[in-house]
């Protein structure tokens, strides 16, 4: 008996779906399925995708289908006519001869426009082009202007380079660091008053007077692959995301830094086999899972040079983590401090701790602590204390009540609820203590989608500004007193819009990037029904519970027909895929599936980070790749009783957290999936980092059935279907390792599979001309072999 989806759902027609809550595609601001058509499979265009379509590389142009961005924009309050005026400078392309971009001035308000710094501004004495703009900040006046180009990638961000200060009033470009080889500066930032400029160089901290034709001073000294000052080691950049890592006091007479010894950490090696005749190996200070960490201290150091202050952290520098730091806001005359986040190991205790940066001591404000692990807070928001002379109460987000809100604390004393209801507040966006309101995403309704909203700093109801008409996400770059903001909306199959918008009213001003030619483009393509729904299984304890989901229907569906059924699954902690926002290539591609035959579905499993509550993301603790699969599995059950899907046709693929989850499902579960696409996985949970891992599993000592129970390696011998597993030799973050030790046991077990290799490729697998296009035409090909494509009578 068809007990489940398919008598909840049944037939798709519209009233039934939006009785059941279905967001239903032009309900929600998606793509419209188009009228079934034939169409040519060609690059050139047609109302058919392909491969070539979505990944090709156009000698000197972007791809076709991409969205296109705005920026990067930085809100800058200059002088206009003798009043102060709140604009956004952004980066444009250049009408002079010379090419290049100019960074324009662009009156909130008004719409406005000034060039602030032409592109003939940016070429450098005896050059003939300008210099590139990869990255660039304002002085606090608006009259310096540090500029980042050259970037060159450091893992997974472009974090070194050459840096320049550009002089608004004297008409100067000068070369920071400029005695240094080239590219190989990381995060230059102005001092406060803009005299000084401070950077990272192979892992020292130095300082140089702005103008200076040379000598910038080292802070730091005997800086070297595991002696890391005011940067990060692989592990901390990769699972924290912290890479700059040194501030500047208020003063600017002083810089307080993290160091790092990571000289206690086995190395990895990654093989270069293709560049050289001869294979060249890289060293990376890798902390696998239950193995010794980097130490790490702060230090603070005067600008004039001098021994380093170092702040009392703790005995145990290799167990804790030092997740984000800070200076407190000080007037002139008052002691000046340091709070910091120090995680422990199990990172379910977070002290939130000061620092007199003239004695080193510390005094914990306040301790946050949960049962399964506490995420890091990522800012130090601040309110003023009643003389606004100094900070006042901290402003912080907690899970205490079982749900994510804003608190209010104050040193020495609990903190007290901002927020409060049933809902979780996503991410903090500004603190308006003028006008005594806190700005947040957060989305009560939908754990898809996301929305601006404010409540009093006093606390009280909350008010919603995203406007009713615009269901999806929403993400706004806000500026100074919550006045404007860029406003960027998108939904599933809609591109990106960016607004000028004004606040709170959330009155559009103008539209800075419309994607209007994308838009036209999607609009001649035959494409079909993309639709949200819930997919409700047992929760284990006798209840039911409901997952998000979506699927992509073929362009000409039959409801009397079947079709093969594809799956897209991630299902970790780090991330969602059921989300009501713009796709991208991700969302052509299954599109493309979808036109040549194929139902395509995602579904999001407890323990991902939906705003759903702490209990729906947490009580996956100590269980990776075990209730997940549970919950995938009890989902594509239900999804397999709709009347419209071949259960002979089944496939399931995912990269990295889905890499590993595609082979938990295609090992433990042959009886629902024939055909799996692992990309990147991690086949042992005890293969991968400290941080991460023992994030959502403990230590393997206090948890060693769950590592071997959720790890697909040891359930290989399931393998009934057929399986390709993609890795990139040189992935720094799964390491090739992982596909191995799979390999070597799934030949061990005697079972048949396919592989790629992609030689000197990351965990991205995107390095090199044509090799995105290449995976992908791969993946299509494998899918279309073993999963036949095409709808078929039952």
């Amino acid at each position: 008996m068809k007990n489940s989806a398919s008598n909840r759902l049944g037939v798709w027609g519209a009233s039934a779906a939006l009785a059941l809550g279905v967001l239903v595609s032009g309900a929600n601001g998606m793509v419209e399925p188009a009228k079934p058509g034939t169409g040519a499979q060609s690059a050139e265009g047609g109302d058919r995708l392909t491969v070539e379509r979505i990944y090709g590389e156009p000698e000197g142009g972007k791809r076709e289908l991409r969205a296109k961005s705005y920026g990067p924009a930085r809100w800058l309050e200059r002088s206009v006519d003798g009043s102060q005026r709140l604009g956004l400078t952004t980066v444009e392309t250049s009408d002079c001869d010379c090419g290049g971009k100019d960074i324009v001035w662009i009156d909130a308000e008004s719409g406005e426009r000034e060039v602030l710094v032409s592109a003939e501004r940016l070429i450098p004495e005896g050059a003939e082009k300008p210099l590139g703009i990869d990255g660039y900040q304002w002085s606090s006046d608006g009259k310096r202007l540090l500029l980042f180009t050259n970037a060159q990638r450091v893992w997974r961000q472009k974090t070194r380079g050459d840096y320049w200060v550009v002089g608004l009033d004297s008409e100067s470009l000068w070369q920071v660091g400029a005695d240094f080889d080239e590219a190989t500066l990381m995060f230059a930032k102005l001092s406060p008053n803009a005299e000084r400029v401070a950077f990272v160089q192979t892992n020292d901290l130095y300082v140089q007077d702005v103008g200076q034709a040379a000598g910038a001073r080292a802070l730091t000294e005997r800086g070297s692959r595991t002696l890391i000052h005011g940067t990060f080691d692989w592990v901390y950049e990769e699972e924290f995301s912290l890479r700059d890592g040194f501030r500047w006091s208020p003063d600017g007479q002083s810089i307080a830094f993290w160091q790092l010894d990571a000289s206690g950490i086995e190395d990895f090696y990654l093989i270069n086999n293709t560049d050289e005749l001869y294979p060249q190996l890289q060293p990376i200070p890798y902390p696998k899972v239950g193995t010794q960490n980097s130490a790490c201290r702060l230090g603070i150091v005067s600008v004039e040079g001098g021994a380093p202050r170092w702040i009392e952290v703790g005995d145990d520098l290799r167990d804790h983590y030092i997740a984000r730091m800070d200076w407190l806001p000080q007037l002139e005359g008052e002691g000046a401090g340091l709070i910091f986040q120090r995680l422990n190991r199990l990172q379910n205790r977070n002290e939130v701790t000061l620092a007199n940066a003239g004695s080193g001591e510390v005094d914990v404000w306040f301790t946050e602590s949960d049962d399964a692990w506490l995420d890091v807070v990522d800012t130090f928001e601040w309110l003023p204390t009643d003389d606004g002379e100094a900070a006042g109460s901290l402003i912080w987000l907690s899970e205490r009540s079982g749900h994510r809100h804003v608190y209010r604390a104050d040193r020495g004393e609990q903190p007290v609820a901002v927020t409060s209801g049933d809902f979780d507040v996503v991410s903090i966006e500004q603190i308006d203590a003028e006008g005594g309101h806190v700005y947040f995403m957060a989305s009560p309704g939908s754990a898809t989608q996301r929305y601006l909203y404010r409540a009093p700093l006093t606390g009280g109801a909350s008010e919603r500004l995203s406007p009713d008409s615009e269901p999806g996400t929403h993400s706004y770059q806000i500026s100074p007193k919550a006045r404007y903001a860029v406003h960027t909306y998108s939904a599933f199959g809609r591109p990106p819009k960016l607004s000028m918008v004004e606040l709170p009213s959330h009155r559009t001003l103008r539209v800075l990037e419309g994607n209007e030619a994308l838009r036209g483009k999607l609009g001649e393509l035959t494409l079909g029904a993309a639709e949200f729904f819930r997919v409700p299984i047992d929760d284990g304890v006798g209840g039911t519970v409901e997952l998000d989901a979506w699927r992509i229907l073929p362009p000409d569906f039959d409801e009397t027909l079947e079709y093969p059924l594809i799956f897209h699954v991630y299902g970790e902690p780090a991330g969602q895929t059921v989300l009501d926002r713009w796709g991208g290539d991700r969302f052509l591609w299954h599109q493309m599936l979808a036109q040549r035959g194929y139902i395509v579905v995602s579904v999001d499993n407890r323990g991902t980070p939906a705003p759903r509550g702490r209990e729906w993301r947490k009580m996956v603790y100590g269980q990776i790749g075990i209730l997940a699969v549970n919950d995938q599995a009890a989902a594509a059950r239900e999804i397999l009783e709709w009347p419209y899907v071949d259960a002979a046709r089944v496939a399931i693929w995912g990269w990295s957290g889905g890499g590993s989850m595609t082979l938990n499902m295609l090992f433990r579960h042959p009886e629902i999936y024939g055909t799996g696409i692992s990309i990147a996985p991690v086949s042992d949970q005890l293969l991968y980092d400290t941080i991460y891992q023992e994030r959502y599993m403990g230590l393997p000592e206090g948890n060693p059935d769950g590592f071997r129970d959720g790890s697909p390696i040891h359930y290989a011998e399931g393998l009934e279907g057929n399986l390709l597993l993609i890795h990139g030799t040189a992935d720094d973050n799964v390491h090739y390792q992982s596909a191995e030790r799979l390999i070597n046991r799934l030949i061990e077990l005697g079972k048949p599979f396919d592989m790629m290799s992609y030689p000197n490729r990351t965990h991205a697998i995107r390095e090199g001309k044509g090799t995105s296009r290449h995976l992908f035409e791969l993946m299509t090909r494998y899918i279309e072999e073993h999963v036949p494509a095409g709808s078929r009578r039952p």
